[in-house]
This record gives C-alpha cells, sequence and structure tokens, in this order.
C-alpha cells in the first residue's frame, strides 16, 4: 500500500513538472506546480477516504500515509530542485 501511495506522489509531481515544461514555465515555478499537484492528489486521497469512511474505516489510511509522505516528499524535490537551480 505505501509503494502505491509513493507511485501516485511521485505521478503527481513529475505530471506537473512535465506540464510546467510543455509550458516553458521558469525552473522555480515549476517546481511549485509539481509539488502542488501533488498535493492535489493527496487532496483527492484523503476526498476518496472520506467518503468512503462510513463502509470502511480503514479507507483513511492511505489518505493519511499520503499527507505525511507528500509533506517529506515535496520537501525533499524542492530541495533537490534548489540545488539544480544553483547549478
Amino acid at each position: 500500500m505505501l509503494g502505491i501511495v509513493v507511485l501516485h506522489n511521485i505521478i503527481g509531481m513529475l505530471t506537473g513538472l512535465g506540464i510546467a515544461k510543455i509550458f516553458h514555465i521558469e525552473y522555480s515555478k515549476a517546481t511549485a506546480i509539481a509539488i502542488e499537484v501533488g498535493m492535489q492528489n493527496s487532496g483527492l486521497a484523503v476526498s476518496l477516504a472520506a467518503a468512503n469512511f462510513a463502509s470502511n474505516p480503514l479507507a483513511t489510511l492511505p489518505g493519511a500515509i499520503f499527507s505525511v509522505w507528500h509533506n517529506i516528499s515535496g520537501s525533499v524535490f524542492a530541495g533537490i530542485r534548489r540545488r539544480g537551480m544553483r547549478e
């Protein structure tokens, strides 16, 4: 389950980054867009969990894991991109 959460987050960030590159958005703004798309995926996971909570309380677990994971991965991703900006 954790692997799916990580994959979902990475796909979201790469999608945001790809869209920013297609539209030739500057480097720092592209990073912000990538992280924002990843956050939107996190919000979707929480919404789906809330909608299904009554029938399956464990449905909230992936959303909770995703939210925590995104806070960690978004910071790491921003740090990596910031180092790339300096080079």
